[in-house]
Order: structure tokens, then sequence, then C-alpha cells
């Protein structure tokens, strides 16, 4: 019964939201999915990050290897989590001037905003930063000319290396209006233009339809994955 319960609550709701679709009568029936869903969601966040602390204060506690960056990560979380519920430095908002608590949380000047700002935004971009290297790393090893394959990716990718750069502009600036399309900065722009986007809808369309067949799978009760590793 302990199965049956999750499952029968997942056809209704991917029914629910299919039907809303296609019958207006349903309409407000996705909305209520859309507002539990929410619910859920908050709940999700809740037991996530009540997770992350016991598993990061277990680490500091035993001192185990890494408790440092443990410690870090709690006091980074306390903190953040502190600002962001009390919303502490927050101006009320000036339809509610007295309610203090009605103004937005990310207003410019608020500590949760110079959180965002000046210590999240400069992390993540460090974190994409880094992996430049190993973007480039691995563009080495797939630009390896081995067959026709790699030899094409080699060959597109130095084009548009040389369009984007001022250098291909230079090489090519005394080719005429007329077959600007065979200059560096002209070819760049059909291959992104034109391949690389036929490219991307590709992807989207087989993702699009890897979702359909596992919403599929999950309202039919084929994959049950979401119930648990035994299941």
């Amino acid at each position: 019964m302990k199965n049956v319960v999750p499952l029968v609550i997942a056809f209704i709701a991917g029914v629910t939201m299919i039907l809303a679709k296609f019958i207006p009568v349903a309409k407000p029936l996705e909305e209520r999915a859309s507002v539990w869903f929410i619910i859920l969601a908050a709940i999700a966040f809740l037991i996530g990050g009540t997770n992350l602390f016991l598993h990061h204060a277990r680490k500091v506690l035993r001192q185990e290897a890494g408790w440092g960056f443990s410690a870090v990560t709690l006091l980074s979380f306390m903190i953040t989590v502190f600002v962001g519920l009390s919303k502490w430095g927050v101006p009320a908002s000036p339809a509610f001037p007295d309610h203090p608590w009605s103004g937005a949380y990310l207003t410019e000047g608020a500590p949760l905003w110079w959180l965002y700002q000046y210590i999240m935004d400069p992390v993540t971009s460090t974190m994409f930063a880094l992996l430049s290297f190993y973007v480039a790393s691995a563009a080495y090893r797939a630009f390896r000319a081995k067959n026709t394959e790699a030899i094409i990716l080699l060959v597109t990718a130095f084009i548009v290396l040389l369009g984007r750069c001022s250098a291909g502009t230079f090489l090519t600036s005394w080719m005429p209006e007329s077959l600007e399309a065979l200059t560096f900065p002209g070819a760049t722009a059909v291959i992104m233009a034109v391949f690389t986007t036929a490219g991307q809808r590709a992807i989207m369309i087989g993702i699009a339809l890897g979702v359909a067949a596992i919403s599929l799978r999950i309202i039919l009760g084929l994959d049950r994955s979401y119930l648990g590793a035994d299941e």
C-alpha cells in the first residue's frame, strides 16, 4: 500500500497537468497542483537544508578530513538563512510602509543583496573560470585529427576562433564585401546561425522527447525510481 499511494498521486497529478493544456475546465486543477508543487518544493528545501547542516556539523564535530571547509559552509549557510528569513536591513515597501518585512529581499544595498553581489557572483565566476582550463584540455584531446569527424571539428573551431578575434578580421580584410561570407567573421556568422542553431534545435528536440518519455513512464508507474533505491 505504501507504494500504491505515491503511484496514484503521481498518475492523478500527471494526467491533470496534461488535461489542463487541452481542457479549459481543468485549468483550476492545474493551478491547484502548481500550488501543491510549490509547497512540496519548500518542504524539500527545508529537508535538504537540514541534511546539509547535519552532514557538515557531523564532519566538524568529528574533525574529519576537510572539516575546515565544512565549517565555512556551515557559517555561510547560517548567515545566509538568517539574513534571508529575517529580511535584515531590507527597507519596507512604499506600498506597505507599516510592515517592515514587505520589502523585496534582494533590494539593492540590502545585506542579502550584498551577499549575492559581492560573494556569490564572484565565487560563481571563479568556478566557471576554472572550468575553462578543463574545457581547454578536453578541446585539445578532441581536436586531434585522428579521423574525418575530428578534422571537421578542428577546422570549424579554427574558423570560429579566428572569426571571434581581431586577427581573423585583419587576415581577410582585403576581400570584397560581395565575398563577406568567405571571410573569417562571415564564415563564423554562418556557422553560428545555421549549423550551430540546427544542432542546438536537434538537441532540444531530443531533450523534449526524453522528458516526455520519462514523464509518461512515471505517470504510468513504469518508472518507480522516485520511490527509493529498492524499487
